[in-house]
């Protein structure tokens, strides 16, 4: 049989007191800043005695920095450890579940002491969050894997903050523009000529349409796209035709 105790409205509670401070104190952070919620509220709210609370927690700091270690400590694993969707499809979703209501940064900003638990909290998150991200585009291929995970993590908490304070839909903003900075950030595969079975190339040169080949140019040249020959300044040579023998012009 769990020991009850009695919340300042008389009702009978059992052991449960801590997690309905907790939830509490969550909801009152959330809703109307951690500056603005008092103990005695918090006490209301939670239906528990002034004494319970302070059995359970050393004081608001306290159940601040609980709150915040409680929030997502495995870093977004709904997303990062998804082995259903492809590196740079997880750096794009994160954008699908984030909320306008960060908790790390509403904590950095209403707390003022770097040294307070819940800030240090705070940016001990944020810096394994923009790990995760650097993870993610290292293994998608990035050139710079660290410079793209921090672009995204600037991102998510600039939609964050703008989406508290204009509630608008800064995330789908963010959103396209993650995209384009993904996609700039992994470097594209240049496909290989095409030779048809049969026809033997010698090392060749492939020239994009409508650019010339430089005179200094060894051997025949690949013309992608049917670019005009002419324009090279050695001999050229059309996808699937045959290659010229040697010595032939």
């Amino acid at each position: 049989m769990t020991e009850l105790e009695k919340g300042p409205r008389g009702q009978r509670r059992g052991r449960g007191a801590r997690e309905r401070i907790l939830s509490a104190s969550q909801q009152l952070f959330r809703e109307q800043g951690i500056n603005s919620t008092g103990m005695d509220q918090l006490c209301a709210v939670a239906e528990v005695s002034k004494r319970t609370l302070y059995q359970h927690f050393a004081g608001k700091d306290e159940l601040i920095a609980e709150g915040l270690r409680r929030f997502d400590p495995d870093v977004l694993p709904e997303v990062f450890d998804r082995t259903d969707l492809a590196p740079r499809e997880r750096l794009l979703a994160v954008f699908d579940t984030h909320s306008a209501l960060c908790p790390f940064i509403a904590a950095a900003v209403e707390i003022p002491d770097p040294g307070h638990p819940a800030r240090v909290h705070a940016r001990d998150y944020k810096l394994a969050f923009a790990a995760r991200l650097t993870d993610a585009a290292r293994e998608a291929g990035a050139t710079h894997p660290e410079q793209l995970g921090e672009q995204l993590a600037l991102l998510l908490d600039g939609a964050s903050a703008r989406s508290r304070v204009l509630d608008t839909e800064a995330f789908s903003t963010a959103a396209a523009v993650a995209a384009v900075l993904v996609d700039n950030a992994i470097p594209t595969t240049v496909p290989n000529p095409v030779v048809l079975v049969g026809h033997t190339l010698p090392a060749t040169t492939v020239v994009l349409a409508g650019h010339p080949l430089p005179a200094t140019t060894a051997g025949p040249s690949v013309l992608v796209d049917n670019a005009d020959p002419t324009t090279t300044a050695s001999p050229a040579l059309l996808v699937g035709d045959a290659a010229p023998t040697a010595g032939t012009p």
